[in-house]
């Protein structure tokens, strides 16, 4: 059965760093093109980042590019989601989720393994 657990989530100030990462287990991960979700207070669900199954392709919502960063380590089933210069704009759960041979282009709702998630929250 395939898992996903996120963490690397906290409470921190405008401007501040954080890195979350998602670690599978339960499936061959280098199939799996992997995405970051988040979901504000109030709000709908919100694509973040995504990254291939190869890894040679990235995505970024406009909100997070420049400031954002995604990454995976295939020997460690890991991805990655580097955060700098945040905003309480960023403020939210943020989930990884697992897509079959994903491109970045897949909508979330094909992604097919989503973690529970790990707050993020940004203080002004």
């Amino acid at each position: 059965q395939a898992h996903l657990v996120e963490s690397g989530g906290g409470l921190v100030q405008a401007g501040d760093s954080l890195r979350l990462s998602c670690t599978s287990s339960g499936l061959t991960f280098t199939r799996y093109g992997m995405g970051w979700f988040r979901q504000p207070p109030g709000k709908h669900r919100e694509f973040v980042a995504a990254i291939s199954w190869r890894g040679e392709k990235v995505k970024y919502a406009d909100s997070v590019k420049g400031r954002f960063t995604i990454t995976r380590d295939d020997a460690k089933n890991t991805v990655y989601l580097q955060m700098n210069n945040l905003s309480p704009d960023d403020t939210g759960v943020y989930s990884c989720a697992a897509d079959t041979w994903g491109t970045t282009e897949s909508p979330w709702r094909q992604y097919e393994y989503w973690g529970e998630g790990t707050q993020v929250t940004v203080s002004s």
